[in-house]
């Protein structure tokens, strides 16, 4: 059986191999098919993910004072859209309603809504 698997490594060791079983429950004739299918490819162990080595967690006080200068200088704190920080996602559906009633009645009041929400303050 294992030659004609050469590909398959999970069926290279019997001792791996699982027995064919057949879910309860079903209607009549498919736990048949399912014994079928089982009997033509056979299951192997579903492949070990690789263990990830556990991050190191940081313990109270060990970081610092809260007043330490960023580790991150170089990184916006917002999302930036021509050198202006963005509140909001360009896709977030209020924007996008309050754009389409400026479209359909601009008016100052909601220009100066749209790019509050936009670009912030």
């Amino acid at each position: 059986m294992a030659q004609q698997y050469s590909n398959r490594t999970d069926l290279q060791n019997p001792a791996q191999k699982i027995a064919r079983q057949a879910a309860k429950g079903q209607t009549y004739g498919e736990a048949t098919q399912q014994m079928a299918a089982q009997r033509a490819v056979p299951m192997g162990q579903s492949p070990a993910a690789p263990a990830a080595a556990p991050r190191p967690r940081p313990t109270p006080g060990n970081l610092g004072a809260l007043d330490r200068m960023t580790e991150r200088p170089d990184e916006p704190l917002a999302p930036m859209y021509q050198n202006t920080p963005l509140m909001f996602s360009t896709s977030d559906p209020v924007i996008e309603e309050i754009s389409m009633l400026y479209a359909q009645y601009p008016n100052d009041d909601l220009a100066a809504l749209l790019s509050a929400l936009r670009y912030g303050s």
